[in-house]
């Protein structure tokens, strides 16, 4: 009887030891973006960031509605997408999905805020392929939107992408002006802070790293670019997305800077944490790395 009991707690106790491992291997997978040799065989159907003004909700109060998406032709290993919002160059909101053999990826968020400010939304569309003897490619892009919302006590509540009447102009300069001088300060402390040496590096706020997709990094190949591009995003969702995303709320960090060695050696990303003290991430460039 005594036998008995004992191999029944014993049988118990490695069920639930193999089940944390199975939950634990599974959040393991989930939670990182992994960068593998492209595919060339495979291609994004559609990738989308939006930002849209919905209503004015009362209390000088309106609604923005925020999506990011993407489809395949057909299903594959593993889908993951991950969408960052800011606001005046803040940090104001992260959006994941993890799925596996899935074609689709879309994320919605419908948020409320005041004041007029300019809203960036940049997302990193991504998938793994696996083949036969332990084979993984994968592929990658990148969507972004911006939206400027003019909440004047004077004027009826509005929003634009890029300006079409003198007013608007007038709202844009104030805001980026504004904005531009909060970044630029914080940048700086960060730059002094870090001891970097300014003049070898060119600077890129994360938003804008975007236009790398189209246009390689200077000196480099396209396929160079895209390359170190995907480590970056999985050098950021381990270290900038991950860490803020599982905090119950983001604490208005300021926009990462991103630093690019202009002989082509290496990256620095500088970004506060979610206890808002300064990071910083050094990636090589070269291939061998």
């Amino acid at each position: 009887m005594i036998k008995s009991r004992k191999l029944h707690i014993i049988t118990c106790l490695l069920m639930m030891l193999a089940l944390l491992l199975l939950l634990l291997s599974q959040r393991t997978t989930e939670e990182a973006i992994t960068y593998f040799p492209p595919d060339s065989s495979i291609s994004f159907s559609a990738v989308e960031t939006n930002l849209n003004l919905l209503r004015e909700t009362g209390n000088d109060q309106y609604m923005v509605k925020w999506t990011a998406g993407s489809g395949l032709d057909k299903e594959i290993y593993l889908r993951q997408d991950v969408s960052l919002l800011y606001m005046d160059g803040r940090l104001k909101g992260i959006k994941g999905l993890w799925k596996e053999s899935v074609k689709d990826i879309e994320l919605e968020v419908v948020f409320e805020e005041s004041d007029s400010s300019h809203f960036q939304a940049i997302s990193f569309h991504h998938g793994e392929i696996h083949y036969p003897n332990d084979e993984i490619k994968s592929i990658q892009r990148m969507s972004n939107d911006h939206l400027y919302v003019i909440d004047s006590p004077h004027t009826a509540l509005e929003s634009f992408q890029e300006p079409n009447s003198h007013m608007q102009q007038e709202w844009k300069e104030t805001i980026d002006k504004t904005t531009s001088q909060q970044l630029q300060f914080a940048w700086k402390d960060w730059i002094d802070t870090g001891s970097i040496e300014i003049n070898d590096y060119d600077l890129y706020p994360l938003t804008s790293i975007i236009q790398f997709q189209e246009h390689p990094i200077s000196g480099l190949s396209q396929e160079e670019t895209d390359r170190i591009i995907g480590q970056l995003w999985e050098g950021l969702y381990k270290n900038y997305i991950l860490p803020i995303a599982n905090q119950s709320k983001t604490n208005n960090q300021i926009m990462p800077l991103i630093l690019i060695d202009k002989n082509n050696d290496h990256l620095i990303v500088l970004f506060t944490n979610e206890a808002n003290q300064l990071e910083t991430l050094y990636q090589q460039l070269s291939v061998e790395n």
